[in-house]
């Protein structure tokens, strides 16, 4: 019997409701083999420009203060991926400029750049949605080939946060490497478009709330840890 979508949605209300924490302490207890991997906490989407907007602007506290975590507990893998983009970037057919290379709205949030590791941590440029091309991602993963603990923080849940936890989940799985793809629940979101303003406006809809409980699942289903929180 097809389950109805009422069924389904009530389902994810008590699937997302449920979600495990995780231990700091456990997860980093052989930091030398962890990774903390944020995406696109840059002021393009956090601060300013055509695409910032509050919901990902609101995953800066819980991140950083992660990252901190992770720090302190012995954690020096730490990677950026961050929306480089060139002025003619055929992305922007879809998405409004943003990011453009050189730009204020490229670089990472003050509250990243003021972590006294900041300067410890790779920068990893992309022109496109897809963190694992023409990002330098894959040769960055080969000089660490302890690390098989991958914690995922940034936005959006359903674009790039999503395509970067299956570029991991996927090659572990096509090398069958063991290795773990963790996302924090609370250290992800995504923007929300309502659909009045989203027709007054030309655009396409982009209801927040469910994507991000959607995409989410769309990870677990993969094989990707979702959990709560990383405490």
């Amino acid at each position: 019997m097809t389950v109805s979508e009422n069924e389904f949605l009530n389902y994810l209300d008590t699937w997302l409701a449920d979600l495990p924490s995780l231990a700091a302490g456990d997860l980093f207890a052989q930091p030398e083999k962890t990774a903390l991997l944020s995406v696109d906490l840059t002021n393009a989407f956090c601060k300013e420009g055509n695409l910032a907007s509050p919901c990902a602007a609101a995953l800066i506290a819980p991140a950083t203060a992660l990252m901190r975590s992770a720090w302190e507990a012995g954690v020096r893998h730490f990677a950026l991926l961050q929306d480089c983009h060139r002025p003619d970037a055929l992305e922007f057919g879809a998405f409004a400029p943003h990011a453009v290379c050189g730009t204020p709205e490229a670089e990472a949030v003050d509250e990243i750049k003021a972590l006294p590791f900041y300067d410890q941590m790779t920068i990893l440029t992309k022109n496109a949605v897809v963190p694992g091309e023409n990002s330098g991602l894959d040769a960055w993963l080969a000089e660490r080939p302890q690390v098989d603990t991958f914690i995922i923080v940034g936005d959006c849940t359903d674009i790039c946060a999503y395509l970067l936890a299956m570029h991991l989940r996927g090659k572990a799985n096509a090398y069958h490497l063991p290795w773990r793809v963790i996302v924090p629940e609370n250290c992800v979101g995504t923007y929300d478009l309502p659909l009045d303003t989203a027709r007054k406006i030309g655009a396409m809809p982009h209801p927040g709330d469910l994507l991000h409980q959607v995409f989410l699942y769309h990870m677990a289903l993969n094989g990707i840890e979702v959990v709560k929180e990383i405490h």
